[in-house]
């Protein structure tokens, strides 16, 4: 029995690979990165597939070192011959060309193997991120309690605000009020949505500044 497997399915999964590891098997480069690069023959769109393109850049910074990576082994004839009898053919690409056995079963095997860990992982946690935002006022006499009040009944989703800010020294009495925020960074594209609404505020704030941005 064949199966097929169609060039964008083929570089879905790839870019799935390649979302948590650098190469397609160990910790540096091999034939088997150097077989997947030239099967590509181009780099993929990056917006498309991220992990697959990065993949690639890498790859292709190689120069004419890809060629010399180290070879698989290649199975006897006599062995190449008895397995073709035992196990099934597959053709990633639906290709009538001749393969390299050896390397089709080896590819169908960690995609089998890359499916199964996904399965098993299932979705991971939302990634996440801490804002600190620096608020000037507009004017020595704005009310900072009543500006945090404002800051923090500004509501999006995937944003939650700290319970409490924190009033820091300008100058000659001035204080600005920093308040820090948390949020998931695939429903909050940008910090300036966040910003722009604070800002809106113009009869108490002078100026918005991101004084520390962390990945948790």
């Amino acid at each position: 029995m064949s199966v097929s497997v169609s060039t964008a399915t083929f570089n879905a999964v790839l870019n799935g690979l390649f979302e948590d590891r650098s190469y397609v098997v160990g910790v540096e480069a091999s034939a088997a990165d150097a077989e997947i690069f030239t099967l590509l023959g181009a780099k993929p769109d990056a917006q498309a597939l991220p992990h697959l393109a990065r993949w690639y850049t890498h790859i292709a910074s190689l120069g004419d070192a890809v060629s010399s990576l180290k070879a698989a082994e290649v199975p006897a004839p006599a062995a190449a011959e008895e397995a073709a009898e035992e196990d099934e053919d597959v053709d990633l690409f639906g290709s009538d060309d001749e393969v390299d056995e050896e390397a089709e079963k080896v590819k169908a095997q960690r995609l089998a193997e890359y499916a199964a860990k996904k399965a098993s992982k299932g979705p991971g946690p939302a990634a996440k991120t801490t804002i600190t935002f620096d608020i000037k006022p507009w004017e020595a006499e704005t009310d900072l309690v009543e500006l945090e009040k404002m800051v923090k009944g500004i509501e999006m989703d995937g944003l939650v605000w700290a319970q409490a800010g924190k009033l820091v020294d300008i100058a000659f009495g001035i204080k600005k009020l920093q308040i820090n925020a948390v949020i998931e960074d695939a429903k909050i594209a940008s910090t300036e949505d966040i910003t722009d609404v604070i800002e809106a505020f113009e009869d108490h704030v002078q100026s918005v500044d991101i004084l520390a941005m962390q990945k948790i």
